[in-house]
């Protein structure tokens, strides 16, 4: 099979120990990008995606951000799928009076509250610069605009993020998708979204002559696996979840080997 488009996660997957782009990885990427299209899938915003694809000149290519909840082709907004404003106020309230930080996010808008050890964390990991914000302010706006989130994102003590999880479990479930991807990071979005509808987004409206077995795909969580199972290659990189593993249809090395660039020079001949 001649893959057409290469869908990735970035974090955990793509990304080596450093959090950047392993020379292998771009070596291979410039390699195969003129014959298939790189698509960067993840739960980061935009603007904490567009630098990777600088890195390698594909700027062009479609972007999968919020886990699926917003997919772009250029400027175009090709889906957008938000938590509701009553849920994202919601989730503020169950953080009050505990040590949690709650980001919200709505395109290239990251709001934080204050500059703590968390917003500091994820500014240097994802290389963008929030907006400091007191809460009360952005649902004062979001609730007199009617405005959701893409995602909202609740960082704190392990045992109060157990807390958090539990209460949204209990009392938003059947909207919300809560993600514990650490045990002190809690991601919620809408339950609508995932990696897999927003691939089938693109192929409706941007690849419209390519089918499924067309794509090979990377991952290492829960949150990749619909993805993985749709598509015609599924890979794990070595670091995977254990669910993961069992699903895909191939594994390579782990991000830290930059397992993504040795599974692609096997995958993808001169």
């Amino acid at each position: 099979m001649s893959y057409k488009l290469l869908c990735t996660d970035i974090d955990g997957t793509l990304l080596d120990a450093n959090r950047e782009l392993a020379p292998e990885t771009i070596t291979q990427f410039k390699r195969i990008k003129e014959n298939c299209d790189i698509i960067l899938a993840s739960s980061r915003m935009p603007d904490a995606m567009r630098h990777l694809q600088a890195e390698v000149n594909i700027l062009h290519s479609p972007l999968i951000a919020y886990n699926g909840g917003l997919v772009l082709a250029g400027d175009t907004v090709l889906s957008s799928t938000e938590v509701g404003f009553l849920e994202v106020k919601k989730i503020a309230e169950l953080s009050l009076g505990t040590e949690i930080h709650v980001s919200i996010y709505n395109k290239d808008e990251w709001f934080v509250p204050g500059m703590d050890y968390w917003a500091n964390r994820e500014a240097n990991n994802t290389k963008v610069v929030p907006i400091v914000r007191s809460i009360e302010a952005t649902l004062g706006e979001y609730g007199n605009l009617n405005k959701g989130a893409h995602k909202v994102m609740c960082m704190g003590p392990a045992e109060q993020i157990a807390v958090l999880y539990d209460q949204l479990i209990s009392q938003l479930n059947d909207d919300l998708h809560v993600y514990k991807s650490k045990d002190t990071y809690l991601e919620i979005a809408s339950k609508r979204i995932s990696k897999k509808s927003a691939i089938a987004t693109l192929l409706e409206h941007r690849y419209q002559e390519l089918s499924w077995q067309h794509i090979i795909a990377f991952g290492d969580n829960y949150n990749d696996m619909e993805m993985l199972e749709a598509v015609g290659m599924g890979i794990a990189v070595g670091n995977a979840k254990e669910e993961v593993l069992a699903i895909a249809n191939d594994v390579t090395a782990s991000n830290k080997e930059h397992g993504v660039a040795l599974s692609i020079a096997k995958h993808f001949k001169e």
